[in-house]
């Protein structure tokens, strides 16, 4: 699938609009969010654009992120135009990591019949939304920075399906750039296939349909076979493919 440069852009930009870096700089086509957290795509190098970039950033982006103390690392298309970027990474010590998909489809798809589910939209999470999204067993550093990414996120919207007063499934809507974003996705596991992502997603495509907004993006491991089903179903399609380039860490003895 081609997609218009100016949609890339505003993708990558809503991107970081739902999960805002501590910092952020830019050079010509490329953003550049640092961040002490685990959240990947807060603290990686991310292109705006899928033509060939220019050799010579390489460096300068190298340095604005030592410059700051904050290590390197890369969200790169899985394309041929960043093949040779890819093989200068390599040189350096960079490893690739987590490929990753960026689907799209349009709002109208996503806007379902209302669910016998209930599915409450607020603008602020809750202590049971806060449950669900960072899960049994979450480690604690990486729930932490979790939970602050989100108090710096605008103008988004957290979608709790509750039974009975119990949130069974949760999910986050990011609204900006011509775009819904969807994050953050969760099911209790016993839950699941009761169509109650489905009806997520539908409640959220519903708050879009208000705003005036007709598209929809999320990002989807590569891995994730039941996801990748769901969202297949619904009519999301590959925008692109994408993977994480961070520099290897050193083996102990």
């Amino acid at each position: 699938m081609q997609i218009p440069a100016t949609d890339v852009e505003s993708i990558e930009r809503a991107t970081l609009q739902a999960v805002p870096p501590e910092v952020m700089e830019a050079l010509p086509g490329w953003l550049l969010p640092m961040d002490h957290g685990t959240v990947g795509r807060a603290r990686s190098a991310v292109p705006l654009h899928h033509s060939e970039p220019d050799p010579g950033l390489l460096p300068a982006i190298l340095a604005r992120y030592e410059a700051r103390g904050f290590a390197p690392a890369f969200r790169l298309p899985a394309l041929s135009a960043f093949e040779a970027w890819q093989r200068e990474l390599s040189a350096r010590g960079f490893v690739r990591q987590q490929p990753t998909l960026t689907q799209t489809c349009a709002v109208a798809d996503l806007a379902l019949p209302v669910s016998a589910a209930h599915v409450a939209l607020d603008s602020t999470p809750d202590a049971a939304w806060m449950a669900m999204f960072l899960g049994e067993g979450l480690d604690p550093v990486d729930g932490a920075c979790r939970a602050r990414m989100l108090g710096r996120a605008t103008d988004m919207r957290y979608a709790s399906v509750r039974v009975n007063g119990i949130t069974l499934a949760c999910g986050a809507a990011s609204f900006g750039h011509g775009w819904l974003g969807v994050h953050g996705m969760r099911t209790a596991a016993a839950q699941r296939g009761r169509g109650l992502a489905s009806a997520l997603l539908g409640a959220m495509a519903r708050e879009a349909t208000r705003r005036g907004i007709g598209r929809v993006f999320l990002q989807v491991d590569a891995s994730n076979a039941p996801a990748l089903s769901l969202y297949r179903r619904l009519g999301f399609t590959t925008a692109w493919p994408y993977a994480y380039w961070r520099r290897a860490q050193p083996q102990t003895p």
